[in-house]
């Protein structure tokens, strides 16, 4: 007798039935992206040269930060650390720029800054033109 196409199972049905669980249930891990190197906007606690100098381990003195804005940006509370978020167009956030020139030094401030945080693009403006 002809089968009931209302009975059917697609095969993406049965190949769900036939997983085992333990492959259902459980998202995969991104494996994390290497730090980047590059212009840092800190705006926060890492904007102070004295804790940056700590965190990166530099030992030949206070690292060179430049005096720099972003736009379109806001500084938020997020309980009670300050967290960039985007805003309108005529919001500004000053802050300092701090040239990273090692992976090291990119996964020191993303160890400091923990998962909460993460480097993103964004267009700089430097106090002066620059």
């Amino acid at each position: 007798p002809p089968t009931n196409p209302q009975t059917k199972l697609s095969p993406h049905v049965l190949k769900l039935r036939t997983t085992s669980p333990k492959f259902i249930n459980h998202a995969l891990k991104a494996q994390p992206a290497a730090a980047p190197t590059g212009p840092y906007f800190f705006y926060g606690t890492l904007a102070d040269p004295s804790l940056l100098a700590e965190i990166l381990g530099l030992v030949d003195g206070t690292p060179h930060l430049r005096p720099a804005y972003l736009l379109g940006y806001a500084c938020k509370l997020w309980g009670q650390y300050p967290a960039l978020v985007e805003a309108g167009p005529g919001s500004v956030v000053h802050g300092f720029v701090y040239e990273v020139r090692t992976r090291a030094d990119g996964e020191r401030l993303a160890l400091y800054e923990t998962e909460n945080y993460r480097a993103e693009r964004c267009r700089i403006q430097f106090l002066g033109g620059e």
